[in-house]
């Protein structure tokens, strides 16, 4: 990766057209031929960018851009389309390049499954006399994230990471289904997240379905109660 901070003027030509006035910028070119031209504020979005595939070229400027100070130019043109980004260079601060290497990629923690996993192995946490019969129990719609036992009959628990009314239709959906099952009636629903809205909350309970709250990092065991102040 290329990191250049430069005093530039940034012009987009294609769908629209975009200019960006003379400013100190970062100008960051990828080895997958992007280019993304940054402030120092607007968080993680580039003010400006080209997609790959593209290819850019770095050439003299116009005799005018020449004597308004601009010393070189570099041109991105997409490959795909006619879409260009024009970047005037008037002053080089930095330039380096650094290898970077192969990106193992994003590891998502504390997703459903997780959560899944976790709660079929501590599926006490639904209350005193539950037990797991299985995780996905199949339905002709989709799998039940997990199909339990409860005092009171089967129990059929829909999680989410943010529990929002799409999760509780969804629960509800499933339930119709398993209470036709002569074999599994009556199905009990829960409805387990680590947050749950309060429009979610009133429909479910409205419905007869009891809402539960997981705690990841205690379900994990990485809680410290003694560090709690509650």
């Amino acid at each position: 990766m290329r990191l250049v901070i430069a005093t530039c003027s940034v012009t987009y030509t294609g769908r629209l057209t975009a200019h960006l006035a003379q400013a100190t910028r970062l100008l960051m070119v990828k080895a997958d031929g992007s280019v993304l031209v940054h402030s120092d504020g607007g968080s993680y979005k580039p003010l400006n960018w080209m997609s790959p595939p593209a290819t850019m070229r770095v050439g003299e400027p116009e005799p005018d851009e020449a004597s308004a100070g601009v010393t070189e130019v570099w041109t991105v043109q997409a490959t795909k389309s006619d879409d260009t980004l024009r970047i005037a260079i008037f002053t080089l601060h930095h330039d380096s390049s650094h290898e970077l290497g192969t990106d193992p990629g994003l590891v998502k923690d504390g997703v459903e499954s997780d959560l899944q996993r976790l709660l079929a192995e501590q599926i006490e946490r639904l209350g005193d006399g539950h037990a797991l019969i299985r995780r996905e129990h199949p339905t002709p719609i989709g799998p039940v994230d997990i199909l339990a036992r409860g005092p009171a009959g089967h129990v059929a628990v829909e999680l989410k990471r943010r529990g929002d009314i799409d999760g509780v239709e969804q629960l509800t959906r499933y339930l119709d289904l398993l209470n036709r099952d002569p074999l599994l009636a009556p199905v009990e629903g829960v409805f387990a997240a680590q947050q749950i809205k309060p429009q979610a909350r009133t429909l479910a309970e409205d419905r007869g379905i009891r809402c539960v709250v997981l705690d990841y990092e205690e379900m994990r065991g990485l809680d410290d109660a003694d560090s709690r102040l509650f």
